[in-house]
């Protein structure tokens, strides 16, 4: 009986570096994963400062006009749109998709770009296409 119990302890050798590998594994590609999905927030938060950034930059693209003796700004969708592509080449982190004006005192600028994990390409070789749109007032009425 003695012999039969040391020879089961004996079988038992190792059983435990395998869980510390396996669990090795998934603490690896947990790590890796969140990486990528840090990557993935930043992306979006710099794409969204880049979409601000331009719809501010568009509502000051307005043209003054006196409309029985008061001025006023109003904004064109070619004023718009200048003005945030002189600052998205400026910046050169998004592409423009949209600048217009819905309403003449509102400007409204979408920005894309396309996201490439850092880490796991293997799993999203092409990248992720991401968009954030923005809309400002001009100040001028």
């Amino acid at each position: 009986m003695r012999a039969f119990t040391a020879r089961l302890r004996d079988d038992e050798d190792g059983s435990v570096l395998v869980l510390a590998l396996g669990y090795a594994v998934i603490a690896i590609v947990l790590v890796l994963v969140c990486v990528d999905a840090t990557s993935l927030y930043l992306t979006q938060k710099r794409l969204d400062a880049a979409a601000d950034a331009a719809a501010l930059a568009g509502a000051d693209g307005f043209t003054l006009s006196i409309d029985a003796g008061t001025p006023s700004a109003r904004l064109t969708d070619l004023g718009v749109y200048e003005q945030a592509t002189d600052l998205l080449d400026a910046m050169g982190t998004a592409e423009l998709v949209a600048a217009s004006t819905p309403d003449g005192v509102s400007a409204r600028v979408t920005v894309a770009t396309r996201w490439h994990p850092p880490v796991l390409t293997l799993f999203v070789p092409e990248g992720w296409p991401l968009q954030a749109t923005a809309t400002s007032r001009t100040a001028l009425r």
